[in-house]
């Protein structure tokens, strides 16, 4: 693991919060075992009154992900209903992944004139979903400024279903899963490198 990857791993977990309350908090979906981390989350974002909505994605159950109607249920019984909780878009999919979550949510963001939004995803993901929302970002919108809120930490020990509904394994090994997907993704072009989203980050600090 390089220094830079450490680096931003730290601040994917330990970002700091916006100053005022973010315009929206976005939950990245999660299969039915992970889904109780985001679900924490928001629930301390709201209850914080750190962001003033709860994102979630629209599509039905696809990839694992039980669906906008039934996460919308789950939310509701947490006291996250209402107005708090809306949607974003991906159109019609026929698989989810974190760039289509990604690239969905900064459209939604600048249409709505979002300034400032929250990332939410599990722990072992987090990096992942920050590097990637900040990559699409850093493309299609850099004014946005994003924060890094991770999940609940579940069970490292306890087997988990992951990536799309296709992938079981404990929580502690779907890190080294995840290391290998940047590096893999970078590869490809679809994230950008440690050093750019590490001075998009910085940028927002100093703006």
């Amino acid at each position: 693991m390089t220094d830079k990857l450490m680096e931003l791993l730290v601040w994917a977990l330990c970002d700091q919060r916006p100053a005022a309350p973010a315009d929206a908090a976005y939950l990245y979906c999660q299969t039915q075992d992970n889904q109780a981390s985001v679900f924490g989350a928001a629930r301390s974002i709201v209850r914080e009154g750190l962001a003033k909505r709860i994102l979630i994605c629209d599509a039905p159950p696809v990839s694992g992900y039980p669906g906008f109607a039934a996460w919308q249920r789950e939310l509701a019984a947490l006291g996250i209903d209402g107005d708090v909780v809306g949607q974003v878009p991906v159109g019609e999919v026929g698989m989810l992944h974190t760039l289509i979550e990604s690239t969905a949510l900064i459209s939604f963001a600048r249409l709505q004139d979002y300034k400032t939004i929250m990332i939410v995803s599990s722990p072992f993901h987090q990096l992942r979903a920050l590097l990637t929302a900040a990559s699409v970002a850093i493309k299609a919108w850099p004014e946005i400024n994003i924060y890094s809120c991770p999940g609940v930490a579940l069970p490292w020990s306890e087997a988990a279903v992951h990536s799309q509904g296709i992938l079981q394994a404990k929580r502690i090994d779907l890190i080294h899963e995840e290391v290998r997907r940047i590096g893999s993704y970078q590869t490809k072009g679809d994230l950008a490198s440690f050093e750019e989203v590490g001075r998009y980050l910085l940028s927002r600090d100093l703006s």
